[in-house]
């Protein structure tokens, strides 16, 4: 390759004092005047821009590309959706790597596959090799045509939100693409990147455009940064560079990465290298069970290792263990990290920094974790332990070092006698129930206090007992109990079910399951008893597909792949993930479902399984119109309903989940419903109905399915608050709606940004949303509750994690049971602002605020109970 080759932006790198290298025949930037490290610490502290045109861009066309690109890369390109990218590997006959790289589906049956620059030409020259099989291909190398950029760092999505004139940022997730206009400029961006940044963007940009995006960059806050920074992130984040970790030599499986990189999906056919990457695979899967009896197949990986001793670990330095070769060092420098204060969501970056010798380094694959060994730098044993990452980068908005040695310290417990320890218990318990219940604002939406007879009654005698039970058809499906001494309980259970099919106008509720979680724990598993109910010799098959919330919507933990739907869903075949999709939402109003779009995503994907519900829940859920499209479409599918936040809502205020089409409802007891802490599961089935056997697998799997002892004291206490609910549902219910709009609109006439519809005063729930700067919600949560403001923060659609919140999610419930009015309401909202965006302390005026609402409301407090609530008191 021609050693004059520049990029667009070379004479930009000039004016900005860069050292200028020769890198893969490309003149590059390898630093500038801020110098290696303090351009690797912008970047993890801000947002650092870094220039990749240098980079292979071939684009790939015609109605052949995905066929192609499945022969020859190792990933499985019929996953990506449009737009999307995902990481490759180009690779040989005996699973090696010609190359790695990064394949984006920009339209359909387009694709631009990024490779790195010392290769360009080899992998053109051997991708082109094989265009002869495929008739309608077309590889295009546009290297020179498309300038890229990569904007990385904390701070890169403050950049890009401010010049965004047109289209979004892609979703906040990894490989996810989309469209947006800068100044006019159409600019392909994608979540991808080279630093282990959580948050980072690479950008597509017509050549003509790309100097002007450069500038407009820089000068909105993106600091330059070369090569040498590139580099020493890339290998802090335990990134493989081809040459040294990734090569035609070195079997692709020897790469952690290559987890994410190779498929063995049927959709890819019979692909190059297919057999060798299989055998690797298969060893892969046995050692990292420590298991080596296929280790020669893949005799060693990469592992991330840190330099104990004095010396710097470089590429090709020997690597020992007992005085016996077992290595070699891949990549290796001294990398500088910030310093920090604090610990767990309190940790925050300080001014501060140090440097440390990490490496990466090719080891024999029976060498594990915590591992002692030793480097040959220069004649010189130094000694390192193998670690599992230097970086992580699971707490956006910033990537954490890993700092060898480092652990939390423990709490030193004081050494005292038990007595002392009781009275220590006491009075720690007597201050925290006067902190919350008499001194502090609690909006957090999923928490209630109950009444002060469902407190009694959860601790009287049945909390120490036993009552498995079930239904047993030689007895005509009459309930039998296991224990002697339940009937008082078998009555209290018969009782409260009765009541919940009230509350709930529906035919079946099974009371046992004990938390919310846990009920939807034993709906997923009841669902795959029934639809293998006619084949019971074989492996059960799972859902097919299921419809969600996504969790970045909103969408409750346990419907989730990384929660509790994850065992009990297939596998797509196309994406190779769980098989689930996600409701789509308005564009101008991410916390609504798109109904249109919904029914063009259920008669793509043709669902068994729709779970509603959401735990970040401002607007009613749209059963009806779905249960009227499955019934138009002549879909069978089980709609469930996770009512866990508003379940003390369902009603004429807010919803009615069977009369508009419900199959399933679930929910946790004690949110909006005012009950003791657990789980239902309903149904409006009848025994003539196709479902019933669904109900009977419910029943089963609760017992014995997934219990046995279902916490009779929180049972009897849910049956009084059932009581109460029932009682005084249709004034509480309409009061916590009314409350919680005053409160949405106090809140923004004191000029804090209030999400939602304002049409409909940004809620129809019990929750009110505020937006307080991205990355601000844990700051400002903890600073309300330092003011005696308990509320919790959340991360809305557009933040990357918790750990990056934006917003604070607040419910009136609770407070409205404690007797607050709208202009109570009005109050709060005051003293929010106070403390958000005057930085008030207003503590003292919450603790004598709170004093007015001691007494808790719709329970049954009257006098003709009295003397039966002190003979229970009398039996404690």
């Amino acid at each position: 390759m021609n050693k004059s080759l520049k990029t667009i932006f070379y004479d930009r790198h000039l004016s900005l004092g860069a050292t200028m290298v020769d890198f893969a025949g490309w003149l590059m930037p390898m630093q500038y005047k801020t110098g290696i490290i303090e351009e690797h610490l912008l970047t993890r502290k801000k947002a650092g821009l870094f220039d990749v045109s240098h980079m292979g861009r071939f684009v790939i066309t015609g109605n052949d590309s995905l066929p192609f690109l499945q022969k020859v890369l190792s990933n499985n390109a019929a996953s990506l959706n449009i737009p999307q990218a995902q990481y490759t590997i180009i690779q040989n006959e005996n699973g090696g790597a010609i190359d790695d790289a990064y394949l984006y589906l920009i339209e359909p049956n387009k694709y631009i596959l990024v490779v790195n620059a010392s290769n360009i030409k080899k992998d053109w020259d051997y991708l082109n090799s094989f265009k002869r099989e495929f008739k309608d291909l077309n590889i295009e190398d546009k290297t020179e045509e498309i300038a890229m950029l990569s904007l990385q760092g904390p701070t890169s999505k403050f950049i890009l939100d401010k010049l965004i004139e047109g289209g979004r940022l892609p979703e906040p997730l990894k490989n996810s693409m989309s469209i947006i206009n800068i100044k006019g400029k159409k600019i392909i961006v994608a979540r991808t990147g080279y630093t282990g940044e959580p948050i980072g963007f690479e950008f597509f940009i017509d050549k003509k455009d790309a100097l002007m995006i450069w500038d407009i960059l820089i000068e909105n806050g993106a600091i330059p940064i070369g090569l040498g920074a590139r580099n020493t992130l890339r290998l802090e984040a335990g990134l493989p560079l081809y040459g040294n970790e990734i090569k035609e030599d070195i079997p692709i499986f020897a790469c952690p990465l290559s987890r994410f990189a190779v498929s063995f999906s049927p959709l890819k056919g019979e692909f190059i290298g297919k057999n060798s990457l299989l055998k690797q695979f298969n060893a892969f899967k046995k050692i990292i069970n420590r298991n080596y009896s296929l280790i020669n197949d893949l005799p060693r990986i990469i592992m991330p290792v840190v330099v104990l001793g004095k010396g710097v670990a470089r590429d090709g330095f020997k690597v020992f263990k007992d005085g016996k070769l077992v290595g070699i060092i891949t990549s290796g420098t001294m990398v500088p990290y910030w310093k920090t204060k604090g610990s767990g969501l309190e940790i925050s970056l300080t001014d501060e920094r140090e440097m440390r010798a990490i490496c990466l380094a090719l080891l024999n694959s029976n060498l594990k974790e915590n591992d002692k060994i030793y480097i040959d730098i220069r004649g010189k044993e130094v000694e390192g332990v193998i670690v599992p990452f230097h970086l992580k980068s699971d707490t956006p908005p910033f990537a954490r070092p890993i700092i060898y040695g480092i652990t939390i310290k423990k709490e030193n417990l004081p050494n005292i006698s038990y007595k002392e320890k009781v009275k220590d218990l006491l009075n720690k318990t007597i201050e925290n129930t006067i902190w919350r219940q008499k001194e502090c604002i609690n909006l957090i939406p999923s928490e209630q206090t109950i009444s002060p007879m469902a407190r009694l009654l959860s601790i009287m005698d049945p909390t120490f007992r036993y009552a498995e039970h079930k239904r047993v058809k030689s007895f005509y499906d009459a309930e039998v109990f296991y224990y002697q001494g339940t009937k008082f309980i078998e009555r209290v259970e018969t009782l409260l079910i009765e009541e919940m099919k009230n509350y709930l106008n529906c035919s079946e509720v099974e009371v046992r399951a004990i938390s919310g979680q846990m009920a939807n724990m034993i709906l997923y598993s009841a669902y795959l008893d029934y639809l293998n109910r006619g084949d019971i010799k074989n492996e059960p098959r799972k859902i097919r597909y299921v419809l969600n919330h996504h969790i970045i919507k909103g969408g409750h933990l346990s419907a989730q792949t990384i929660g509790g739907i994850k065992n009990f869903v297939s596998i797509d075949p196309r994406t190779e993930k769980p098989a689930v999709v996600n409701f789509p939402v308005c564009l101008d109003n991410p916390f609504k479902v798109d109904v249109e779009e919904t029914k063009k995503i259920i008669s793509e994907y043709k669902p068994e399984l729709i779970i509603f519900g959401k735990s970040l829940i401002l607007h009613r859920e749209p059963v009806k119109e779905i249960r009227e499209f499955l019934n138009t479409i002549d879909l069978e599918c089980i709609i469930m309903y996770d009512m866990a936040h508003v379940l003390g809502l369902v009603g004429q205020y807010f919803q009615e989940p069977f009369k508009e089409g419900a199959d399933i409802v679930t929910g946790s007891t004690h949110k909006t419903f005012f009950g003791t802490q657990r789980g239902i599961i309903a149904s409006n089935y009848k025994e003539e109905d196709k479902y019933y056997p669904l109900w009977n697998c419910i029943l089963n799997r609760t017992f014995p399915g997934s219990l046995s002892n279902h916490h009779l004291g929180t049972l009897l206490g849910l049956l009084v608050s059932t009581y109460e609910m029932n009682y005084f549902k249709d004034e509480y219910q309409k009061k916590v709606i009314s409350n919680a709009k005053s409160f949405a609109k106090a809140l923004k006439n004191c000029g804090l940004h209030v999400v939602g519809d304002p049409s409909i005063s940004y809620t129809e729930t019990h929750q009110v949303v505020i937006k307080v700067g991205y990355g601000k919600g844990i700051e400002l949560a903890k600073k309300l509750e330092e003011n005696n403001i308990i509320t919790n923060y959340q991360a809305t659609a557009d933040e990357e994690g918790f750990t990056a919140s934006g917003a604070i999610r607040m419910g009136v419930s609770e407070l409205t049971r404690f007797g607050m009015e709208e202009e109570d309401f009005k109050v709060v909202a005051q003293f929010i602002h106070d403390v958000i965006n005057n930085n008030k302390n207003v503590k003292e005026e919450v603790k004598k605020f709170r004093k007015k609402f001691l007494d808790l409301k719709f329970c049954f407090k009257e006098k003709e109970f009295e003397p039966l609530i002190q003979k229970l008191h009398s039996l404690i």
